[in-house]
């Protein structure tokens, strides 16, 4: 590690915090919230993800740092959004069976930012038959349990039926990743370290799988110019708890700063580097908030401290370069799957 490196880290996760924190207004649902017909994913999950990186960022840098003003800043913005909670309530009442408004809530309820009505009214349609026979994908289906557990509305532990169905939990092929497998290894990891606060969350074998495939995976995708899905990529490599080596991640970090453009904002594609990103808040929003996210993961595992059950250290381990994935031609965002946005 030098002081270069350190650097760069902080210019990419400083640079993407301002755009983010110029942008807010962006992030605020609008007139279609509540309605029926309304976009998701342009409004409720923009906003999830806001508050889910915004509080990585405040668990993560000290209170006299500017980003954690920055961070602590958009938290409150985003929980003024939802009135407080009572949107949350709202929405409960007008789709009861959707599992997008519990996953976006969670995310607040991780910070302290609670609203006891939604709560209450979540837990009783949680009960249901209805709720708990809904037929989900494995990855979505983790993110739900995670978010059900981190409200208190599911006290046990389901995460391992649920990890086994998963693309990554059964070790496949590393030839077979491709762009919807890498979208769900990411949030897998997500889920089972809470958004990389627990490094020791990810089972042995999966880490080790993790550690020795990840960096072949990320060069490939560096080379196909995605940089959202890098991001991704990235911010996973500083949750497991034995992540590779600095040297090995330091080429990709470059090549990320070299794609953000100079406002701060990081397209999600190289082909969108030719669009006006100021007009087109939607193809640049979330590979933003993943380089800044992914950053500070990465910050902090150089720090050499961790803030969840593990002490967040290591040694890092070694892989061989040269190693290139395929891949396929599926779209870059996942669709919404009618019960609410992904991760």
């Amino acid at each position: 590690m030098t002081a270069a490196y350190v650097q760069e880290l902080r210019k990419v996760e400083e640079a993407a915090f301002t755009w983010v924190a110029a942008h807010r207004d962006d992030f605020a649902l609008g007139d279609d919230a509540l309605a029926a017909e309304g976009h998701v994913n342009g409004s409720w999950k923009p906003l999830g993800e806001l508050v889910r990186v915004c509080a990585s960022v405040a668990r993560r840098t000290a209170p006299t740092e500017p980003l954690h003003g920055y961070a602590c800043d958009l938290l409150a913005y985003a929980w003024r959004q939802t009135r407080q909670g009572e949107l949350f309530v709202r929405l409960q009442r007008c789709e009861p069976f959707a599992t997008y408004p519990l996953e976006v809530y969670a995310a607040f309820a991780a910070v302290g930012m609670r609203h006891a009505g939604y709560e209450a009214a979540a837990a009783t349609v949680a009960r249901t038959r209805g709720w708990q026979l809904t037929e989900q994908v494995p990855t979505r289906r983790l993110g739900v349990l995670d978010a059900e557990r981190r409200t208190g509305i599911r006290p046990q532990d389901e995460t391992s039926p649920a990890l086994g169905r998963t693309w990554p939990a059964g070790l496949p092929e590393p030839w077979t990743f491709e762009r919807p497998s890498g979208y769900a290894l990411t949030h897998v990891v997500f889920h089972l370290t809470d958004w990389g606060r627990d490094t020791d969350g990810v089972p042995t074998d999966l880490a080790a799988y993790l550690t020795d495939w990840l960096p072949p995976w990320l060069d490939t995708c560096l080379d196909a110019g995605m940089w959202d899905l890098s991001c991704e990529l990235l911010a996973v490599a500083a949750s497991l708890p034995d992540p590779p080596e600095p040297a090995a991640l330091r080429e990709a970090w470059a090549r990320i700063s070299a794609a953000q453009q100079a406002t701060g904002a990081l397209p999600e594609e190289r082909g969108a580097a030719d669009q006006d990103v100021r007009r087109d808040f939607t193809h640049c929003y979330h590979s933003t908030l993943m380089a800044a996210f992914a950053a500070a993961l990465t910050l902090r595992r150089l720090d050499g401290a961790g803030d969840g059950e593990g002490d967040g250290r290591s040694t890092g381990r070694q892989h061989t370069r040269g190693t290139r994935m395929r891949y396929g031609t599926p779209d870059l965002r996942m669709p919404y799957d009618g019960q609410g946005a992904r991760g």
